[in-house]
């Protein structure tokens, strides 16, 4: 694998014949949901496009992880290990990924919209000199016509994605830098299943990282687990600014423990002190579709909502009605959330 630092190495001309990547981002050996969740996107776009999908996989003794990409969906593992890509940095990780871009050609390539998703996608646009569309919460297949020049693009990457605060929702195409790159929201694709017929390939790339192209050397590291997960859980139950206080929000988690949910927050209960970030749902936390989400005190915004409007059945208590909330829920309940939600906990107790 040559270098990759150059204008040049750019993919000015389109290539229609490219692959759809994903970066299958892992963390000590073990993948995490992110490219479990794009390999679903990206097999449905690589289909229409008829062409391969590709996983980029880095690190070091990694190769095992490759049989689940295939298994979920993925026609070709591109594998670079090294001792010095054990852990994530910058340098090495960006340079490997540029290379093999130069060398194949992919037409799409996603990221997570992780830490890690976040700081190797900027860098590598960069030095591809391509687009790049953050935080996208849907991607699709269409063409462009171009009004100045009266030109159509056929088979385009539609980035989606909210702007301006969430108040609208924008459809971003690149047409003349390839590959088209995008990072996407966690949580906002199914996961792609595993599939054991599904038959695939694993590319092993050489790449030599030299000591010097470690800005870092890492002496200890320690993982904070996260205190919920929300993407796993059946039935959450969210408080929002309405709820009053930290000390009002023992509302939210007493309903939660009655109905064996997992407690939540909006961006604001969560900017007021409520509840913790692990818990937030929305466009700046968590995208959650539970069987039945609770929203107690939440307006509506179209930022919650974006996180949260897939759920299977959405109940929202508000005392406002023209709350934006109620429009998208399955039930509403028009009322004070300190009498509603104590009822509701000794109903549910009392059927226990």
């Amino acid at each position: 694998m040559g270098g990759c630092g150059s204008e040049s190495n750019a993919m000015t001309k389109p290539n229609p014949k490219g692959e759809v990547w994903i970066f299958a981002e892992q963390e000590d050996g073990k993948l995490s949901d992110v490219p479990r969740e794009l390999l679903s996107k990206g097999r449905e776009l690589a289909d229409q496009l008829n062409v391969k999908l590709g996983c980029v996989l880095l690190g070091d003794k990694v190769a095992s992880l490759a049989d689940e990409l295939i298994a979920r969906g993925a026609d070709v593992v591109y594998l670079a290990e090294h001792e010095r890509l054990e852990h994530y940095q910058t340098n090495p990780y960006s340079r490997a990924l540029c290379e093999l871009v130069a060398e194949h050609e992919p037409q799409i390539v996603l990221f997570g919209a992780t830490s890690l998703g976040r700081d190797l996608a900027p860098r590598c646009a960069s030095t591809l000199r391509c687009g790049l569309t953050a935080d996208c919460t849907d991607l699709q297949i269409g063409d462009h016509e171009d009004k100045r020049t009266e030109q159509v693009f056929r088979n385009l990457l539609y980035q989606i994605r909210p702007a301006f605060g969430g108040n609208i929702i924008a459809t971003i195409v690149n047409t003349h830098r390839w590959p088209q790159m995008a990072t996407v929201r966690e949580g906002v694709m199914p996961m792609a299943e595993l599939n054991g017929r599904h038959k695939g390939t694993t590319v092993r790339a050489k790449l030599d990282v030299k000591p010097e192209e470690l800005a870092l050397r890492l002496i200890d590291h320690h993982r904070q687990p996260k205190k919920v997960n929300l993407k796993a859980s059946r039935i959450i139950v969210s408080g929002g600014a309405g709820v009053g206080s930290r000390d009002n929000f023992k509302l939210i988690w007493d309903l939660a423990g009655a109905l064996g949910a997992a407690a939540a927050g909006s961006r604001a209960a969560v900017d007021s002190g409520f509840i913790d970030h692990d818990h937030q749902v929305g466009q700046t936390g968590t995208t959650v579709r539970p069987a039945l989400y609770i929203a107690v005190g939440i307006s509506g915004a179209v930022q919650h909502r974006a996180g949260m409007q897939e759920s299977g059945k959405i109940v929202a208590i508000n005392k406002d009605p023209e709350a934006p909330i109620l429009q998208i829920a399955h039930y509403g309940i028009v009322g004070d959330l300190n009498e509603v939600v104590p009822r509701m906990i000794k109903a549910i107790r009392a059927r226990v």
